[in-house]
Formats: C-alpha cells, sequence, structure tokens
C-alpha cells in the first residue's frame, strides 16, 4: 500500500480524541478492537493527510466515520465532501454511519463493516 499523506502537526490533537471518544464511538469500538472483526485490525483517531479518521482499517483499506448531527449542516456536508474526495483518492474507502444509526442499529452498522471487509478479503 503506497504511504498515505501525514500532517504530524495533528498528532496531539489525535492522541486527544482518542482519550475522549464520543458516545457512539464508545459504542462501536468494543466490536472492532482486538482484530475482532475478520483479524483486521482497526485504529481510532488515525491521521489521514489534514484530517482524523474515526476508525482505519490499512489492512482493507477502510476508514469509518460517525457523524453527529453537525455533518448534516451545509457547510459540514460540503467539508465531508472534500474529505472523502481526498480519503478515496489515497485508495481508501469511505463507510459513513450517523450516531442514530449506531445507538439504534448496531447490528447493521456492525453487519455493513463486516461485508465490507468480507468482500475486501475475498
Amino acid at each position: 500500500m503506497p504511504i498515505i499523506p501525514y500532517n504530524n502537526e495533528l498528532k496531539p490533537y489525535a492522541r486527544q480524541l482518542r482519550t475522549q471518544l464520543t458516545e457512539t464511538e464508545l459504542l462501536l469500538w468494543p466490536h472492532l478492537r482486538k482484530k475482532q472483526m475478520l483479524g483486521v485490525q482497526f485504529y481510532r483517531q488515525k491521521i489521514i493527510g489534514n484530517y482524523i479518521a474515526d476508525f482505519f482499517a490499512p489492512a482493507v483499506k477502510l476508514v469509518l466515520e460517525i457523524d453527529g448531527s453537525q455533518h448534516y449542516e451545509p457547510q459540514a456536508m460540503e467539508y465531508d465532501l472534500s474529505r472523502d474526495t481526498f480519503i478515496e483518492q489515497q485508495g481508501l474507502s469511505v463507510l459513513r454511519f450517523d450516531n442514530y444509526q449506531v445507538k439504534n442499529s448496531l447490528g447493521f452498522v456492525l453487519e455493513a463493516i463486516y461485508d465490507y471487509v468480507a468482500d475486501f478479503k475475498r
């Protein structure tokens, strides 16, 4: 896999975010950590270019984003679009879920992630 650009100046902020996961990230993380998803390692709050991904699985080139309500504001939607475009230009895929999905349909979210990982590994 080619080297992914990395803004070293974001390192302290990413470290801080790892210690302050959101409620929905805390719901999802126990199902991803310790290679529970088909043996794939996921990382929290990983820097990709000038962005910090909520979760990243380099082995399957997957970025997971958990969106709060602020992501549905026009300016945030535009930002997310440019962010996703940059991430995809690095050869990665982005799966986005909103807080409601994680809180109320965790099984669906986990199944979608599992399906992506399984398809990638085929």
